[in-house]
């Protein structure tokens, strides 16, 4: 077995690989650039080498770099994770020459199959079914045009070398199709060093379910059944799942066999994946095969018991696999929510700064009989970067039925503290309680239809809100005995606090009274509901455990003037608390409104300024490309919201932005 290993990556799967390799007794090596320098997949790691300045096309996917940290450490394989350079062939062909084992499959297998374009040609010369399109290089952005008309909209714009959503569009007419060959273009030049593109139709109403394939150097090849990936944004996935709950014994099998007979056809060792494109009928169409490791493959693990990064260390290494098609059986259901860098409420548009509190739920068994896993890159006090991926965690849930697997992750989901920056824990819980999330019906455009307007929140149902005022109400008396005692309000422990309280929250208002005792609080509301309410909270802690009439609840608490910030189940909430007289004055206060920014156009993200695509004295129009912003290495087209004249730009190309930065002001 190999002694040390150097993975060419950096955040969760750089810790995720070291994890394993430290069980096998393998040392590790990590790579960083300045950014990462402090990073804890560094701190985890052996050793760690220095490569370059924070841009990618600096550091991690410059070759040259790694093969240097790889002469320096004498690392005898090499785990490319995924992204980066984890599908380059000229990488694996590197290492070929200089007698280093790649952690993957063979060069000839990359070629084939890491290229959309040609992994397609393949698939259609073995006779499996391909979504339509047009599989040759396309010279520039009006010969997209062209090859869209033909094809017929709406067509996918995809980078030939790309993966995680990054060098994607969706078009829907000629505009969009011209503007997302530049963006896709540009980013996969980026994020890959490969700027090919290529345009195939785009299946409406789809679920893109996919295949784990694991196959050794000696013939062997079994798949590790499949994985539901249809809840994306942007064609980025969001929520994972295992197994599908719309496949049937018979689609699965063949849908595995196919994808194992692709990767024998192309001689493939490692661990893969094969996505396909199902409709409602369960037929089936190849999309591509990724020659790496997925991000979401911890939910294949927890159904298979398998440790995918071992496996791919043993087969680099020699070793056949260690079971057959026959052994590998579904036990129980796992869920994985993908937590980013990405603000909700700002249309999921990056955040960056430093992560002020990070409170991850306990790994391991659940009181429920579950599992919870997080897979992670980040500590408390560590800095999201604007140059990479905005992933900061995978949390991943088991459990023996879906519906357990859905109830841990909400559990999970709620007990989760992230502050500092924007993140879009919220809306992962959001889809949990999501009807047709919980019923299994749901397309990859589950996120389009459910949420047209974007994410503003959750509006908790009635008898949720009643919970939470009743916890409220009992957290906030306990506040309040508190203060009393400190400032000498308090004689000889006499509580001198009032029973009657009146709560409020998203908008409405329950006047109850509540009376203590010592195994908790029993709160009754105007009209006779009573609820019990039972918790160890004590004023300060950050996330409240209560049991409110014998059901668990979990929220995270902040204090606002006169209440609290409560979150719970994706609702952000100021929950107030005043006696009723206070209630009274409240209602007459008039409601502060926000400032009128008609006429600017914000940067809603922090980020570089890479196109401007109007001048000052310009006219535009409802919907007009007014600039361009990079973040995370994705580009995002600011538009106009209506027609106006472009009156000044504040901001220039190349320069770097804020979040609220005034790049135009209008007439």
């Amino acid at each position: 077995m190999f002694k040390k290993i150097l993975i060419a990556n950096r955040g969760e799967i750089a810790c995720r690989v070291i994890k394993s390799a430290r069980k096998m007794g393998i040392k590790t090596v990590a790579v960083y650039s300045d950014a990462d320098r402090n990073a804890l997949h560094v701190q985890m790691a052996d050793e760690a080498v220095h490569i370059g300045p924070p841009p990618a096309n600096q550091s991690y996917i410059v070759i040259d770099k790694i093969m240097d940290a790889i002469r320096k450490t004498g690392a005898e394989a090499v785990h490319p994770g995924y992204g980066f350079l984890s599908e380059n062939m000229k990488f694996a062909e590197a290492l070929e020459k200089e007698g280093v084992i790649f952690v993957g499959p063979p060069s000839p297998a990359i070629e084939a199959m890491g290229d959309k374009i040609t992994s397609k040609k393949i698939a259609q010369e073995a006779g499996v079914s391909t979504v339509p399109g047009y599989m040759g290089l396309i010279a520039d952005a009006e010969e997209a045009v062209k090859i869209s008309d033909q094809i017929g909209y709406p067509v996918m714009i995809k980078a030939s070398a790309g993966g995680g959503g990054k060098g994607m569009r969706i078009a829907w007419t000629a505009q969009e199709a011209r503007e997302g060959f530049e963006s896709s273009k540009n980013e996969a030049a980026n994020s890959f060093g490969d700027d090919r593109i290529f345009i195939e139709k785009f299946v409406t109403q789809p679920r893109h379910i996919e295949i784990q394939v694991l196959a050794d150097k000696h013939g062997n090849c079994v798949y590790l059944h499949e994985r539901e990936c249809s809840i994306q944004r942007r064609n980025q996935k969001v929520i994972e799942e295992a197994p599908s709950p719309f496949l049937d014994e018979a689609t699965r099998k063949a849908m595995g066999e196919q994808a194992c007979a692709l990767a024998k056809a192309v001689g493939y060792s490692s661990a893969g994946t094969v996505e396909f494109i199902v409709d409602g009928n369960r037929n089936f169409y190849f999309l591509e095969m990724n020659t790496r490791l997925q991000v979401e493959h911890p939910v294949t693990e927890l159904i298979t018991g398998v440790d995918l990064v071992e496996q791919m260390i043993r087969v680099a290494n020699g070793a056949p696999l260690p079971f057959k098609q026959e052994d590998l059986k579904i036990n129980g259901w796992a869920m994985e929510s993908r937590l980013y860098a990405e603000d909700p409420y700002r249309n999921f548009l990056p955040s960056i700064g430093r992560l002020t509190r990070y409170r991850p739920p306990v790994e391991g068994a659940t009181q429920g009989g579950g599992i919870v896993r997080n897979d992670t890159g980040v500590y408390e006090g560590g800095e999201i970067s604007m140059y990479y991926d905005p992933m900061i965690a995978k949390l991943c849930t088991w459990g023996p039925t879906r519906a357990a697997a859905i109830e841990e992750m909400r559990q999970a989901l709620d007990t989760f503290e992230v502050e500092g920056i924007g993140h879009n824990l919220p809306f992962c819980a959001a889809v949990m309680d999501h009807p047709k999330f919980t019923a299994g019906d749901m397309t990859t455009a589950f996120i389009a239809e459910e949420f047209p307007e974007g994410f503003q929140g959750v509006a908790l149902p009635e008898p949720t809100l009643r919970r939470v005022a009743a916890a409220a109400a009992a957290m906030n008396r306990v506040a309040e005995i508190r203060r009393a005692r400190i400032t000498g309000r308090m004689d000889n422990h006499e509580r001198k606090v009032g029973d009657d309280w009146v709560v409020a929250l998203q908008g409405v208002e329950y006047a109850l009274t509540i009376r203590a005792d010592r195994g908790g609080a029993t709160v009754e509301f105007d009209g006779g509901m009573i609820l019990r309410v039972e918790s160890d909270w004590t004023p300060g802690q950050t996330l409240a455990r209560l049991l409110v009439d014998g059901a668990h609840l979990v929220l995270k608490v902040g204090r606002v003037t006169g209440g609290y910030r409560v979150r719970v189940r994706g609702a952000d909430l100021k929950v107030h608390v005043r006696t009723r007289r206070q209630a009274e004055l409240a209602r007459l206060m008039p409601e502060k409104l926000p400032p009128d920014t008609s006429k600017l156009l914000l940067c809603p993200m922090p980020g570089l300024m890479v196109k401007l695509s109007v001048a000052e004295g310009d006219e535009v129009f409802e919907g007009q490309a007014l600039c361009t912003v990079e973040a995370m290495k994705m580009e995002n087209i600011l538009r106009a919201e209506k027609k106006s004249i472009v009156k000044k730009i504040n901001a220039s190309v190349g320069g770097s932005l804020a979040v609220d930065d005034v790049i135009m002001e209008f007439e």
